[in-house]
């Protein structure tokens, strides 16, 4: 099993971003958000995913660097469970809602969970 997170998988294409918060479905498990949408990828990937923080609940920079990062390494490690279990492509953008500094096992708890209710939602049939 390959446990990496190249370029191709990356989410950064402006309109795409902006597809996702208009016309996107969201699924929630504290203290991770996804927002998903169905769409054609011009990479040959299934998905391509994204994380982001709010800036709101954490002024300094490296704080949410730091969360980016922890929300990255659980869907690098994690992202299997999608991949196995969908047909179709998909744009993902991770949002971390809580308030208060996290701890890794909180962040991976969190991603499993959303990624297992994404699984149920939209796998295979």
């Amino acid at each position: 099993m390959k446990f990496s997170f190249p370029k191709k998988e990356k989410l950064k294409r402006k309109k795409l971003l902006e597809q996702l918060f208009e016309t996107g479905m969201g699924i929630n498990s504290y203290p991770v958000k996804l927002i998903y949408l169905k769409t054609e990828l011009p990479e040959d990937v299934q998905v391509q995913a994204g994380v982001t923080v709010s800036k709101r609940n954490f002024k300094k920079a490296v704080q949410r660097n730091r969360i980016k990062r922890l929300l990255r390494e659980s869907y690098r490690l994690n992202k299997h469970l999608v991949f196995n279990n969908i047909e179709d492509n998909f744009a993902f953008l991770f949002l971390y809602i809580g308030k208060e500094m996290p701890e890794y096992p909180q962040v991976e708890a969190g991603m499993k969970a959303v990624l297992l209710k994404f699984v149920e939602k939209n796998g295979r049939t």
